[in-house]
């Protein structure tokens, strides 16, 4: 028989731990599915050599309890993957989590069914749940994907995926490795594994901006004070999503030495906050520019071999166009006599044989890969899902064309199913715990409102819907985002449609669009109330 769940929540990374907290503080019954086996969403998988957020750790946690942001004590600015790991088992034992959540658990199907106005979720051990709500904490950044290599399926040696990495760690010791992918994780994973490999051979399709991370300890005054003004940095985040130094000056009203001072002083910083060293970076191409050919000169002062360094220096793309990605020491990597850049560009990969990577050029021996070419973003998750709405409407056909939805939380079709930092909001583009706050908090106030007015259901208006898709591609297009072929618009992914999918027009304002919503009952969506 059929196990009844109020709310039914997929994923126990940050966006699914909140969502079952938050059912519970509210009075819902929920339980939530977990295919790892255990707390951590996409920080269980991510164990790759130099993995670690690119937000700063007092930025990337919860702020919903004054409690647990006190007593928990980050240790560095940009915390690693075992550390946030801890901290998100620390999340769950506190709040005890653990005892709703099942572990090792996949879900492969949820149907609507149109008569009982219920969803039918099915488990990947055949086990069937009857649920009120769905809340699809999945992931934006979850779904890893292997690269499309012809014979990568008789090489001999071991293949890793950077997002699905052995608890086991392999061993690079006399080892001829091999790196597929320049994105962020390859950028962290790079310069590790350098350091122990008889031989690394990076592959490079398109070289990416990197601004160095300046990690370092955090000071215990320095966490002390962050402490202390945690009320006031928290209630900036929500209008801003990360608290960067933003600037409200044009890069063309100050002289060129005084732009050249504050891009190196955003570079001496470190972080993604160089990108917002004048306010016009990202919407204006020439502004933009002179921020590339910046951290070009650095790049040229980093690496010894001219060529190489040309071959790192990205000029097909604006500068944070994709995302900007935060490294130690990656430029230097290539300095190194045991390291071999290999641009894809000039000689591409032509075959994947039992011991080697073969180029148009080149034969290379290689004994394992390292498979750097990150996710189906924001939709790969919920296409991994048989998901069926009203009269059996397939979201992935859907979704065939681009991802259509209403406020980046619910679908037309798809009754009481809600969408945790999915295309059409912020997601990605901000601090994601931000993200998932807001969402979840604006899930749980939508389903008081339901309950308490006796609906069965909620679902947007077509109208809305597509009003919201316009809205999305319109600020899109206001900006240098869709110059670049990006996973934001799924470029990475073959036969995926080339749509810009996060809302680029800030949290504060997304978050004022969708309080005003739920101020106006629901506008732009249609309740079925009950018999």
């Amino acid at each position: 028989m059929a196990r009844r769940i109020d709310a039914l929540i997929v994923g126990a990374g940050f966006a699914g731990l909140y969502a079952l907290h938050k059912m519970r503080e509210i009075g819902v019954v929920a339980h939530a599915f977990e295919m790892a086996d255990d707390v951590g969403g996409v920080w269980y998988w991510n164990r790759y050599p130099g993995a670690r957020c690119d937000v700063e750790s007092v930025q990337y946690s919860y702020s919903f309890s004054d409690d647990l942001q006190q007593e928990w004590d980050w240790t560095e600015r940009f915390a690693q993957q075992p550390e946030i790991l801890a901290y998100l088992n620390h999340v769950a034992d506190r709040f005890d989590l653990r005892r709703s959540i099942s572990f090792g658990t996949g879900i492969v199907s949820a149907a609507f069914d149109d008569e009982t106005q219920l969803w039918h979720v099915r488990d990947d051990k055949g086990e069937e749940y009857i649920a009120r709500y769905c809340v699809m904490a999945s992931g934006s950044l979850s779904a890893s994907r292997l690269p499309d290599l012809p014979g990568i399926e008789d090489f001999d040696g071991p293949v890793f995926h950077t997002g699905a990495w052995p608890e086991d760690a392999p061993e690079f010791a006399d080892q001829n490795v091999a790196v597929i992918g320049t994105g962020s994780s390859g950028i962290q994973a790079i310069p590790q594994i350098a350091k122990s490999a008889e031989h690394l051979y990076v592959f490079q399709r398109t070289p990416n901006f990197v601004i160095p991370a300046r990690n370092q300890p955090l000071a215990a005054e320095t966490l002390a004070k962050y402490k202390a003004e945690y009320p006031v940095l928290r209630a900036r985040a929500k209008q801003v999503g990360t608290l960067y130094d933003f600037s409200e000056t044009p890069a063309f009203e100050v002289s060129a030495e005084e732009r050249e001072a504050e891009y190196q002083h955003r570079w001496d910083q470190g972080g993604v906050n160089f990108v917002h060293a004048f306010n016009d970076i990202m919407t204006d191409l020439e502004a933009n520019q002179t921020a590339a050919d910046f951290v070009h000169a650095r790049i040229r002062g980093a690496v010894d071999d001219p060529v190489v360094a040309e071959q790192l220096c990205p000029k097909d793309y604006p500068l944070g166009a994709k995302r900007i990605c935060v490294g130690t020491d990656y430029y230097e990597t290539y300095n190194r006599s045991n390291v071999t850049l290999v641009d894809l560009q000039e000689s591409p990969i032509t075959q994947v044989s039992a011991g080697a990577i073969e180029t148009r050029d080149v034969t290379i021996p290689i004994d394992m890969i390292v498979c750097a070419t990150g996710y189906d973003a924001l939709t790969g998750a919920l296409a991994r899902i048989d998901i069926r709405g009203r009269g059996g409407v397939s979201l992935t056909d859907k979704w065939a064309a681009g991802p259509r939805n209403y406020l980046g939380l619910m679908c037309v079709d798809f009754p009481n199913m809600f969408f945790i930092t999915g295309p059409g909001s912020p997601s990605v583009l901000v601090n994601m715990v931000v993200g998932i706050e807001q969402h979840v908090d604006w899930i749980a106030d939508c389903i008081i409102h339901l309950e308490a007015s006796g609906a069965t259901s909620m679902v947007p208006t077509a109208a809305a819907e597509s009003k919201w898709v316009q809205r999305v591609n319109d600020e899109a297009s206001k900006t240098l985002f869709p110059k670049a072929s990006s996973w934001y618009l799924g470029a990475n992914i073959p036969g995926k449609p080339h749509v810009f999918m996060p809302f680029v027009g800030g949290i504060g304002r997304y978050r004022a669009i969708c309080d005003q919503v739920a101020a106006d009952g629901y506008s732009g969506f249609e309740i079925s109330q009950g018999d």
